[in-house]
């Protein structure tokens, strides 16, 4: 038999703050970053222009209501470009491939269409180039991750994963070789620093990359929870398991002095036991989380008398990337709108 819904504790079961009001401090910037919003119009676009099926290799963005909704409108998950049928449509997704991804697939005359966030582009092009030019390269970053096998791919011989501070104490290169280091694009900008400060004390002639790897988006919504974890009795981070930016916020809440921080998906996987003698409850979101699933969680918070909404924030993003060339391409044959917009509404177009 299926399980019965778990019964939520009432409001008035839940033991009130000692003084003070209940609040929510809520961060901003949060949830879509603009790589996300390409690649995710990037897939709507294809289906609305080519039909379904649409085949995605891995999934596109990190968040399971993305991939399930868009799972819904056509879109066919696979794991390997080996599943998609021989002359198939797929969409690389946002965190890019290896070089022999791409190989594969036109093997196969596959249609694709690269989605790859061009800011993980540029570390692709870096990996390239100082591979090209001698270099060993250390690539700060979380093994099996798809951004880091991807870049990985481009220069496998050039490049040594370092994934945590201890590993940078370990880690033996070539004394011979020029040695440089280059990011993950969505890790905590604290601990690859760290990271980087073991390497460069290890290694002198370590050079650094020609511009920060780590992603404005990431880097935006980090600063943004620090400035409202240290006044938080509790902080929830909108995000899926496997979206390492989502992972990162919720321990840089507890890093700067929250009391308790987790991770939900969605609203529904909230315990309402965390607001026990709670007063301020600190909300954001990763990169790749759609505005609405905040929206849900605020619903929720206010039936527990969290309704005074404050707005922290700590930057304006209004950054936006021009969808894939290749679709950009047959959108302008068939006489459509090839920019990335939807409806108008550019930025604010998010999943529901």
């Amino acid at each position: 038999m299926p399980a019965l819904p778990r019964r939520r504790a009432a409001p008035a079961e839940i033991r009130p703050p000692r003084g003070g009001a209940k609040r929510v401090l809520l961060a901003a910037p949060r949830g879509y970053c603009a790589g996300v919003d390409r690649a995710v119009i990037a897939v709507e676009r294809a289906l609305e222009l080519y039909g379904a099926p649409v085949y995605v290799r891995k999934q596109i963005v990190h968040n399971r209501h993305v991939v399930e909704t868009l799972s819904e409108r056509g879109a066919v998950f696979v794991d390997e470009t080996a599943e998609v049928p021989a002359g198939g449509r797929v969409v690389f997704s946002a965190h890019g491939v290896a070089p022999a991804v791409h190989a594969e697939a036109a093997e196969r005359e596959l249609t694709t269409i690269d989605a790859t966030c061009p800011l993980v582009t540029k570390v692709h092009r870096e990996a390239v180039r100082f591979a090209r030019d001698g270099y060993r390269i250390l690539l700060v970053g979380h093994a099996g991750h798809e951004e880091v096998e991807g870049t990985m791919g481009e220069a496998p011989g050039a490049i040594t994963l370092v994934q945590t501070p201890e590993e940078a104490r370990a880690v033996e290169v070539p004394g011979e070789e020029p040695l440089v280091w280059i990011s993950q694009t969505t890790l905590s900008v604290d601990e690859t620093m760290a990271t980087v400060e073991i390497l460069r004390e290890r290694f002198p002639q370590l050079s650094d990359p020609p511009s920060d790897d780590i992603c404005y988006a990431t880097q935006n919504r980090q600063v943004a929870i620090k400035k409202i974890a240290p006044g938080a009795d509790l902080v929830l981070v909108v995000g899926s398991a496997n979206s390492s930016n989502s992972v990162r916020l919720v321990e840089v809440a507890l890093e700067q002095g929250a009391a308790a921080a987790y991770r939900v998906d969605f609203a529904r996987e909230i315990d309402e036991a965390w607001f026990h003698g709670v007063a301020t409850v600190g909300v954001s979101s990763g990169a790749s989380v759609p505005e609405a699933l905040v929206e849900e969680v605020l619903a929720l918070l206010a039936d527990y008398g969290y309704a005074d909404v404050e707005e922290v924030r700590t930057a304006e993003e209004d950054l936006m990337f021009s969808l894939p060339r290749e679709l950009r391409k047959d959108l302008k044959a068939r006489g459509q709108e090839s920019s990335n917009k939807k409806g108008g509404a550019d930025r604010a177009h998010e999943l529901r």
